[in-house]
């Protein structure tokens, strides 16, 4: 096996264990959201902004994780500069700003959260959302940075 193949088989289990995660959160978190209800009974009506989010998170974090083990397909068959991984790498970068607003409509949430029940300070889930947003915007920054050159190879043949 030679190196090329060995690196892309090892990206291909990454993603595979990152869906795994996905899907176990997916699982998990309606439960996580009851309980959370029944305990604060006076703010449950926010666990439905909170599941859309984290749903749309876990789609559009799902596509950009199946596109991502299609575009290392398409190395491994010796197809990286083609039209197939330039429009992998465009859905790539569609996930990303789709979860960028997801994120952004759950600091809204949150903070609408914070008004409401005067106690909270969403201080802390404020800061780990943009910390999100910006580790996220960088991704895009680097899927754009990979488009390009793609894209003028494939404008040259």
């Amino acid at each position: 096996m030679n190196v090329k193949r060995g690196s892309t088989t090892f990206l291909k289990v990454i993603i595979f264990l990152a869906g795994i995660a996905v899907l176990a959160m997916c699982i998990w978190l309606p439960q996580i959201a009851v309980k959370d209800a029944r305990v604060h009974p006076d703010t449950a009506y926010f666990v439905i902004p909170f599941l859309v989010c984290t749903y749309g998170f876990c789609i559009a974090f799902s596509v950009a994780l199946y596109q991502a083990y299609k575009l290392l397909t398409y190395i491994e068959k010796n197809n990286a500069f083609s039209e197939l991984s330039f429009k992998s790498l465009k859905i790539i970068k569609k996930c990303a700003f789709t979860v960028i607003i997801l994120i952004l409509i759950a600091i809204v949430s949150l903070r609408v959260l914070a008004i409401v029940t005067v106690s909270d300070d969403a201080a802390g889930p404020t800061s780990l959302c943009l910390m999100g947003i910006l580790a996220t915007s960088i991704f895009a920054a680097i899927v754009d940075t990979l488009q390009k050159p793609l894209k003028n190879a494939l404008d040259i043949k």
